[in-house]
């Protein structure tokens, strides 16, 4: 079915394609005559017109519509509230948000920023699927780009972008645990150094027992060959049989945190009574399904895509270029029921 045209309507109506234009862009005031104005609208609603935004944007140079393109962001569960995010702001500023998801598979990159640019985009969003540095695409100098849920490569080039504050949260869930009364409190965390997290992770982890007066211990930093709660469950049967076994353990994300409960079952220890146990992520099928329920860091995935869409609609309108602009989000704690005072 192909769009109804301005000649569609104006053949309908009987007036020139001019008229037509001006009725419809609210230009005909004065123009043209009420009661044609009047049976233009009516033919137009009648035969379903929608305008071409594509064409008019560029005439006018405002498409008021922005590009994101994402890395198998769309497929990851608990990332969706990224794109609600940014989808929502766009839309609460007047603009359409056009999302492509390359899902992982190399080659499509080129492509799909192209297919966005022919749609006369006003503004480019990049969110990898997550938090770590990335490559940004050849497009104008002129059109502006934020980086979503990660940071641009160091020689990328310019541009604003937001990623979780990953050691605050740490330190965050880390004070938790020592306002809870313990004071050998474990890391699981990930073997994989790709992740940005990881490090940062451990950063906020060390420096909140620092900032309590304690000295982190080595010993007591365990890692999982991988983010799977299996191999977490194999790495926390050695830590959790040890004769001076910590009474918490603060781990890299949910998915491990679900490995250190297994490995506590499996051992007789109960949690909370004998163990806590934090995560990172708020992964609704993994800590709201789990008993007790799981404490953990909250990432903040649609405050994110919120500040991302709102950013780049901000540069958008700019009529000149300023410093780039960075942002971490806080990452809040979830309490729910596996934290408690240690048992000995």
């Amino acid at each position: 079915m192909s769009l109804v045209t301005l000649k569609d309507i104006a053949n309908e109506v009987g007036v020139s394609i001019s008229a037509v234009s001006l009725v419809l862009n609210d230009r005909g005031s004065g123009r043209v005559n009420p009661e044609a104005a009047a049976r233009i609208k009516a033919v137009a609603d009648e035969l379903g017109y929608v305008p071409n935004l594509l064409a008019r944007g560029l005439k006018t140079k405002h498409s008021l519509t922005i590009g994101l393109l994402a890395d198998g962001v769309a497929s990851t569960p608990f990332a969706g509230p990224m794109v609600a995010g940014a989808q929502t702001a766009a839309a609460e500023s007047g603009y359409l948000l056009m999302l492509i998801d390359t899902v992982g598979m190399s080659g499509l990159e080129t492509p799909a920023v192209k297919a966005l640019l022919q749609r006369n985009i006003e503004g480019l969003i990049i969110a990898p699927d997550y938090n770590s540095r990335v490559k940004l695409p050849r497009v104008p100098r002129s059109l502006p780009i934020v980086v979503l849920d990660g940071q641009p490569d160091e020689d990328a080039g310019p541009a604003d972008w937001v990623a979780p504050d990953e050691a605050g949260g740490a330190a965050t869930a880390t004070q938790h645990l020592i306002e809870a009364g313990h004071r050998r409190i474990a890391m699981c965390n990930l073997a994989d150094d790709r992740y940005i997290a990881r490090d940062l992770r451990r950063q906020g982890y060390e420096d909140a027992l620092r900032h309590a007066g304690y000295t982190p211990d080595p010993s007591l930093h365990v890692f999982s060959p991988e983010l799977t709660a299996a191999a977490a469950r194999a790495t926390s049967l050695e830590l959790l049989q040890r004769s001076e076994r910590p009474t918490a353990v603060f781990c890299f994300s949910d998915k491990l945190a679900f490995g250190v409960y297994q490995a506590a079952a499996q051992l007789g220890l109960r949690v909370p009574e004998d163990l806590s146990v934090v995560g990172f992520d708020n992964h609704a099928f993994v800590a709201e399904s789990l008993l007790p329920g799981l404490t953990t860091v909250q990432l903040p995935h649609h405050y994110m895509g919120d500040w991302a869409a709102r950013q780049l609609i901000a540069r958008s309108r700019a009529v000149a270029a300023t410093g780039t602009v960075s942002h971490l989000a806080m990452c809040p704690l979830v309490e729910r029921g596996s934290v408690a005072p240690p048992s000995f």
